[in-house]
């Protein structure tokens, strides 16, 4: 298999991971663990699997300055962690399908804040996208053609989902100027366990895992196998092609997870749901080739 293949075939396999995670937060649900415990379980068993792994093999990439801890607190905790635990409440409140497609519209809000923070100049194909983006939020959302809309604070730990995600790109341009992205990772996932763990009912956590040992495979295995494996292949792919493919092809988690919610959990598939999910992964499909084609001109 050729090199370029391989690392599709990781990126793609990296999206399937991430796709899959509403098996474990629903399984951790069921058990009585609610959103934010489940997300800072999961940020905290992947600080210490990047942790460990970095210090075994590239112990010098833990070197960090103490006045950049702001940085990583911002990437952390306030993107990355706020993210999850938005992420995790929506799906639980309105199922995977719905919760996965409006935590993608992450890159519209990247986009208007570039344009806001970095001038970035918005374009006709942005501004469609934009706008596909919009109408696919409000037919995924059951607001139009459905008997079943979804309640407006779901619509907004969604929506809000997507901007912490999308406010790692911001906060991830300031660290990267100073730091490797292997840093950057450890110490994402570092502050943002910190930040969420004094939020979460650890002592009810650790009661329920007495009392249901399978808790703890499905806290450990949901965090290494839909956080920790699919980064390093997501990484280890994106060093090897173009951005703007790896982001076309990462569009499959939120297919994955939409088929996941239809099927195993039986979650509505009305056709304006469906159609909705299709502009919404349109929106993304053209901000990635935009992205493509920015780069191009560059060079």
């Amino acid at each position: 298999m050729k090199q370029t293949h391989k690392a599709a075939a990781a990126v793609i396999l990296a999206g399937v991971f991430w796709g899959i995670i509403s098996i474990p937060v629903k399984a951790q649900a069921r058990i009585g663990l609610d959103a934010i415990q489940i997300s800072a379980i999961r940020m905290a068993v992947a600080a210490i699997c990047f942790f460990l792994l970095i210090a075994l093999t590239k112990p010098r990439l833990l070197k960090i300055r103490l006045r950049d801890c702001w940085i990583f607190l911002c990437t952390g905790f306030i993107s990355v962690g706020m993210c999850n635990m938005l992420y995790s409440y929506t799906m639980l409140q309105s199922g995977a399908a719905i919760s996965v497609v409006l935590m993608y519209t992450s890159p519209i809000f990247i986009m208007l804040m570039s344009a806001l923070f970095f001038r970035e100049r918005i374009t006709g194909r942005k501004a469609l996208a934009l706008v596909l983006s919009i109408a696919g939020c409000v037919l995924v959302t059951g607001l139009i053609g459905s008997g079943n809309p979804i309640s407006f604070p779901v619509l907004l730990t969604g929506l809000g989902s997507g901007l912490a995600y999308a406010l790692y790109t911001i906060f991830g341009r300031i660290a990267l100027k100073k730091y490797d992205a292997v840093t950057v990772t450890v110490y994402t996932f570092i502050f943002g366990a910190i930040g969420l763990l004094p939020l979460a009912d650890l002592g009810g956590a650790v009661s329920l895992m007495q009392a249901d040992p399978s808790l703890i495979a499905w806290c450990v295995g949901g965090s290494i196998f839909c956080a920790v494996v699919p980064y390093f292949l997501y990484t280890w792919g994106l060093q090897r092609m173009e951005s703007g493919k790896a982001a076309i092809l990462a569009c499959v988690e939120p297919l994955v997870g939409s088929v996941i919610g239809m099927t195993l959990w039986n979650e509505s598939h009305e056709i304006g749901k469906l159609i909705g999910i299709l502009l919404i992964l349109a929106a993304i499909t053209l901000l990635s080739l935009q992205q493509k084609t920015e780069k191009e001109e560059i060079r």
